[in-house]
């Protein structure tokens, strides 16, 4: 067995019997990888009680999640070799640890500087346990097996996402937001004995240090963090109107180029990018990156949405996202069977087809009435799209890797996701607040004193205000405003969902170009 294999804690059983051992191992690993990816969400929906506890402004607390989601893209491209480096169980059991601790000092914070100091440790250890999951599957199962754990894979990658704001509410309405965090205790501890168990020990191999590439690691770290920076900042600061904004741009672009350039001429690099040279595994990093626009974009915003059109409070915006996230585990012990006996990339066309549907119900349906009853139609659409567009994706973009190269894999698949949730979210930003501007002033233009329908309106205005004193007339005008700029978000909104679900729909062009995973009989046959 090479070092590489056993660093990885063992190849996976040529038999189509998997040792319980194994099974323990991946679910640990899962729960590892679903608690994480909730923890980028559950604060979504509690930003404003955080920030009211801890006296912070709203561009102040938006580090709360830039601190996480800037760590996390960081340390992603590092896991693989780190893992080897350290041994894989011994590396995960580590930083399992650490998030826990991260966790628990989230919720005893009482500052702005120690949350997002501590949000920041949660990102660096949090974000080793997504990529080392998808790791743990490849090495771990053999190729009967993989629709399994790919099903579950795909689950933790859709469903954290779903529920997050849902658990986040529901403990910060019921509780105190403090809970958010400090929920991830009894899990976390499940979680580090399954692995412990299932994960063998393996020798750490130090030397690999001392041949480590630093300048490559140096670049990537820097690049990844401004590019994540800007990503996350540029809307609050104007984007390039801030030399901030401008400067962290032109450091991306220099430091991820010379990252690249160093990589691909290395003999040893710390993640091997040439792997996107295999047709299935670049194809299907590029459709996550699609997905991660689609999966954090949606999650964003409609919390938003709902809380300036609607004005509903955490626990409202909970019930929402509940519909995009429960259902999902109805289909869930399909899957497998499904992806058994259908082509894993008609079910994955099918499911990004569904999941841009949803967006596209959104997009040609929303009006200022629009909240629960109206989102859980599409809701439930988005529920049934999401886990057949990602578990089959994730099970195609392991195909023809080598169990050597599993870490780097698996930390390209999940960085993909990741760069594509930060430059959605982003987009969608910028997007709601210059449509809303565009369709204010179109609508604003139609507004004039010699309309009938407009006189007609504001005196019907001015008459219901009378009894409340003031100037009816300047009152009515400032209600009309009112009315036109929710109109105009709203709109902003539908467009938002509409870019949503065209950049969905375009994705799905990339499976044709993904390689079919075999079924789990003939792959059981292979062996």
């Amino acid at each position: 067995m090479s070092g590489t294999a056993l660093a990885l804690g063992g190849a996976a059983p040529a038999s189509r019997s998997v040792p319980l051992r194994n099974w323990l191992a991946v679910l640990g690993a899962m729960l590892g990888a679903f608690m994480a990816i909730l923890d980028i969400q559950i604060t979504n929906s509690s930003l404003a009680n955080i920030q009211g506890t801890l006296g912070a402004s709203l561009e102040e607390g938006s580090w709360i999640s830039t601190g996480y989601l800037i760590a996390e893209i960081i340390v992603i491209p590092l896991t693989g070799w780190l893992a080897m480096v350290f041994g894989l169980r011994r590396y995960l059991l580590v930083n399992s640890a650490l998030f826990l601790g991260f966790s628990m000092l989230c919720g005893t914070a009482t500052s702005l500087e120690q949350m997002v100091f501590y949000r920041i440790g949660q990102g660096f250890t949090g974000g080793v346990l997504i990529p080392l999951a998808f790791t743990i599957l490849l090495v771990k199962l053999p190729l009967s097996k993989r629709a399994i754990g790919s099903a579950i894979f795909g689950f933790t990658a859709t469903f954290a996402p779903a529920i997050g704001p849902t658990v986040g509410g529901w403990l910060t309405e019921t509780y105190s937001w403090h809970w958010i965090f400090y929920i991830n205790v009894i899990p976390g501890v499940l979680m580090i004995a399954m692995i412990w168990y299932g994960l063998d020990a393996a020798p750490a191999q130090l030397d690999r240090l001392r041949r480590g590439d630093w300048a490559g690691i140096f670049c990537m770290a820097v690049g990844l963090g401004c590019l994540a920076f800007v990503l996350e900042e540029g809307q609050r600061k104007d984007w390039f109107g801030s030399d901030t904004i401008w400067w962290c741009s032109w450091i991306a672009v220099v430091f991820l180029t010379a990252f690249v350039a160093i990589v691909l001429v290395r003999r040893e690099p710390f993640i091997n990018l040439r792997l996107l040279r295999q047709r299935s595994l670049g194809s299907a990093c590029l459709m996550n990156l699609a997905t991660g626009l689609g999966l954090y974009g949606t999650v964003y915003i409609m919390p938003v949405y709902l809380t300036q059109v609607q004005g509903y409070n955490a626990l409202q915006i909970g019930w929402v996202m509940m519909w995009m996230g429960l259902p999902q585990l109805a289909l869930f012990p399909f899957l497998p069977l499904i992806l058994r006996y259908v082509d894993s990339r008609v079910v994955c066309a099918f499911g990004i087809a569904l999941f841009a549907a949803s967006c596209f119900m959104n997009a040609f349906t929303m009006s200022h009435d629009t909240a629960i009853e109206q989102l859980k139609w599409s809701q439930l659409v988005r529920a049934l799209g999401q886990p057949l567009l990602m578990s089959p994706l994730s099970q195609m973009a392991a195909v023809g890797i080598p169990a050597a190269q599993a870490g780097s894999a698996s930390a390209l698949f999940n960085m993909f996701r990741n760069l594509g949730g930060s430059i959605g979210i982003a987009a969608l930003a910028t997007l709601v607040e210059r449509r809303e501007h565009f369709h204010f002033s179109i609508i604003a233009e139609r507004l004039t004193h010699n309309s009938p329908r407009v006189a007609e309106t504001l005196d019907r205005i001015a008459l219901g205000l009378s009894a409340r004193g003031g100037d009816p007339a300047m009152r009515a005008l400032a209600e009309l405003a009112r009315m036109v700029r929710r109109e105009a978000l709203v709109m902003a909104y539908a467009d938002a969902f509409f870019l949503i679900g065209a950049a969905l729909t375009l994705s799905i062009a990339g499976a044709f170009f993904l390689s079919r995973a075999r079924s789990g009989a003939a792959a059981g046959d292979a062996h």
